[in-house]
């Protein structure tokens, strides 16, 4: 890590950006600032590495791309810059390290696996940025190569040593423990252990074991005392049990003590070959492929398919190898041969192995040293139903009178989204309830309310989208128990996943059926919504609502040329729609100067929506994207993208909602709705934006929108060369940390 003064001009927003230390709540659209002040920077090693442009490149040229792969990997780095950063407080910086592992376990899960099966395959078609299959796997093994060794010297070299320091919690080694603790734990290893360990020897007449995905194990080489001769033994850590053991601490010096399970069997191991000699034991932990795809045009039976594809995921082929370092090189030969690896797919590890189990150490309760505590806020619109003075009023009234707009998790997902569908469930006037379900939560309250509301004989209507990665045994479950109380369960269309975030409310009134409608960016997630940002529109807006009884008519029936007239649905129209909004901005930007692009999005990808991006940045439209991912467009390209700026925002919440803003001549349009700008979303998946035209939220949304362009405390910006700056607010300067106000205006929102 480097923090050098890199000697760029700085580049200021406008002064209406801010008052009283705060962006301006009042600050019309014109004014969203572009840029914040920074003057100390601080970069991270990175993974991409575009090529030169030359010299009149079309917009089709590789060079004009970054990889999506590498990208992601360098959207890695800023996650685990979160754990690095002083200012994180010390419990999160644990906490994030864990974020960083888990979210290298499903790159290569998922990415890496897909493009093993395409260099297996011989694929030979390049990437948007020009590479094969086997290039990108070669620089993917080099950057993640890196990104493991920072990670565990990380957790080695300064969080281990600081939890001992700061807080009195100590990560043991075996060997600092003194007898009587070893003792203490050698009881516990006879009577809590030993019992469940499966010793798996590898002979002729017993061959090599299946390991399972993610798991850790230990390799132990024996030696026969008679014969002398070598031989192997695999032996799984459990997984029912505890990874961190706690340690008698008889000092009563106020520290606790931990031991990782694998130390104590790796030091007891002996116990389960008697008449064996241990010459050496060394854990490793495998990956497995998750990127198996679905020949769904064949499939007759959608759950049965994904029942098989997941029990093939569990023995899908291995994709990467961690191993400890000290591990000698024949038993490392004797695994890659056994696993069927290549060197580049072994990653050695000199300390813990599997640091997701980190997480446990992060929920130490030691409040001192976490985030403040959080509790989303119940809006005035939701708070003001609980008023004394308003017994009678009832949530569809304050829906007729205005739309809503929620924002979690400042604003609590209980008290909003899910009263919502709870009122909506016990209302005698409601006569019915659809909606999509791409990821819920255990013990879902949004499933025991829809279970109830058919059990009360409503028409209940849910897509359960089974094909939802790592979410599809959950989801085939919800689904069957949905089925069982009587609702209309459908299980998402050939070919498309549905990813649309939509909630449908019928409601009988007295001039004919009325409907209330949630489109979300988010799911349907109680847990998530506490940690995830994340939008919803809540609206009787009628031609909405039509538009929405026409989308589920589409997704539970045949009927694919369904009208729409304010929503906009991918794959049909989402692509087409938002190249006219920038075809539109090109031409006012012609004709009045003002062309003006922002979207807030998850990441970017859509090689042929980036075009139109350049196209619009070549004719002088000022864009802005907020990007938390990866992103294959190159900012800042000389005649390509020098009126392009992108940020990414990383913080102590995962930034998910999607906004998208286009000036239009100084009459906005903002868009709210479930799909990034990527391939995927456009053409692969059900997607749902809709407008938000009522001029308050409208107002809130442009208000967000420049609280992320202002930020100088989570904010990175990138460059042309795939380098991601951290933004600081240095000296004099004021600190706009976007998580932080957000907070603070939630808060002022119930005053």
């Amino acid at each position: 890590m480097a923090n050098t003064a890199l000697g760029d001009r700085p580049e200021t927003m406008t002064e209406a950006a801010h008052e009283n230390g705060k962006p301006d709540t009042e600050q019309s659209d014109e004014s969203i600032s572009t840029e914040a002040q920074e003057n100390s920077e601080t970069t991270l090693p990175r993974a991409v590495f575009p090529q030169e442009v030359p010299e009149d490149a079309e917009l089709t040229h590789p060079a004009l791309y970054f990889n999506r792969e590498l990208g992601w990997i360098d959207f890695n780095w800023r996650v685990l810059y979160l754990a690095i950063d002083e200012r994180t407080p010390l419990l999160e910086r644990v906490r994030f390290i864990a974020i960083t592992a888990s979210n290298l376990d499903e790159f290569f899960q998922k990415r890496v696996g897909g493009l093993k099966r395409q260099e297996a395959a011989g694929v030979q078609d390049l990437s948007p940025d020009g590479r094969t299959p086997t290039e990108q796997l070669a620089m993917i093994s080099k950057a993640s190569v890196v990104m493991h060794q920072w990670m565990t010297k990380l957790w080695e070299n300064t969080l281990k040593p600081a939890l001992q320091e700061e807080i009195g919690v100590v990560i043991c080694d075996y060997d600092d423990l003194d007898d009587q603790q070893q003792q203490q734990l050698y009881e516990y290893f006879q009577n809590q252990i030993y019992p469940i360990l499966t010793p798996l020897a590898v002979d002729p007449g017993r061959p090599f074991p299946f390991i399972s995905n993610l798991s850790t194990s230990l390799v132990i080489v024996l030696q026969d005392r008679k014969q002398h001769k070598k031989h192997f033994a695999r032996l799984k850590i459990p997984t029912n049990l505890s990874r961190w053991l706690p340690v008698k601490n008889e000092n009563d010096d106020g520290k606790t003590c931990f031991l990782a399970i694998e130390q104590l069997i790796s030091h007891h191991v002996g116990d389960l070959f008697p008449g064996m000699d241990i010459v050496s034991v060394h854990p490793f932990r495998i990956t497995r492929n998750a990127d198996l795809r679905r020949d769904e045009e064949e499939a007759t039976d959608l759950l049965a398919m994904i029942s098989k594809e997941l029990r093939e995921r569990r023995f899908a082929p291995v994709v990467r190898l961690e191993i400890a370092k000290d591990t000698p090189t024949f038993v490392r030969a004797w695994l890659m041969e056994e696993l069927q690896l290549r060197n580049d797919d072994v990653y050695e590890v000199e300390g813990l192995i599997d640091l997701t189990n980190c997480f446990a150490i992060a929920n130490l309760d030691f409040p001192d040293f976490t985030y403040k505590p959080w509790e989303p806020i119940v809006p005035a619109p939701f708070s003001y139903l609980e008023d004394e003075g308003e017994p009678d009023a009832n949530l569809f009234d304050m829906i007729r009178k205005s739309d809503m707009l929620v924002h979690h998790p400042y604003d609590s997902f209980a008290d909003t989204v899910q009263r919502l569908i709870e009122e909506a469930v016990n209302d005698e006037k409601v006569l019915a309830i659809k909606q999509t379900l791409y990821r819920t939560s255990d013990e879902s309250p949004i499933i025991k309310a829809l279970v109830k509301a058919a059990e009360k004989g409503k028409q209940v209507a849910v897509l359960v989208e089974v094909k939802a990665r790592f979410d599809e045994a959950n989801n085939i479950e919800w689904g069957q128990m949905l089925e069982q109380a009587g609702v209309h369960v459908a299980y998402g269309l050939v070919g498309l996943k549905i990813h649309a975030k939509a909630t449908l409310i019928i409601r009988q009134e007295a001039d004919g059926p009325k409907t209330y409608c949630h489109i979300g960016t988010g799911n349907y997630h109680s847990k998530t919504a506490r940690l995830y940002t994340d939008l919803g529109l809540i609206t009787s807006d009628s031609v909405i609502g039509r538009d929405l009884v026409n989308l589920f008519h589409y997704l539970t029936g045949y009927a694919p040329e369904q009208p729409y007239k304010k929503a906009i649905i991918a794959p049909r129209d989402m692509r087409d729609h938002i190249n006219k909004l920038i075809h539109q901005e090109i031409e006012f930007q012609k004709q009045y100067d003002n062309g003006r692009i922002i979207a807030k999005m998850n990441a970017l990808d859509d090689v042929r929506l980036i075009r139109e991006l350049y196209k619009a940045s070549q004719a002088g439209v000022q864009i802005d994207l907020i990007i938390r991912g990866h992103s294959r467009l190159r900012p800042k390209l000389p005649g390509y993208s020098e009126n392009i700026r992108i940020i990414s925002i990383l913080g102590r919440f995962l930034e998910h909602d999607r906004i998208f803003y286009f000036h239009n001549n100084n009459q906005p349009i903002t868009l709210i709705g479930s799909a990034d700008w990527r391939n995927r979303n456009l053409s692969e998946r059900v997607e749902l934006f809709v407008p938000v035209e009522d001029s308050t939220l409208q107002k809130r949304l442009i208000q967000l929108l420049n609280t992320a362009l202002s930020d100088n405390r989570l904010a990175w910006k990138l460059d042309a060369n795939g380098q991601y700056t951290l933004r600081r607010a240095t000296g004099t300067r004021t600190e706009y940390n976007m998580h932080k106000i957000l907070m603070d205006q939630a808060h002022n929102r119930t005053s």
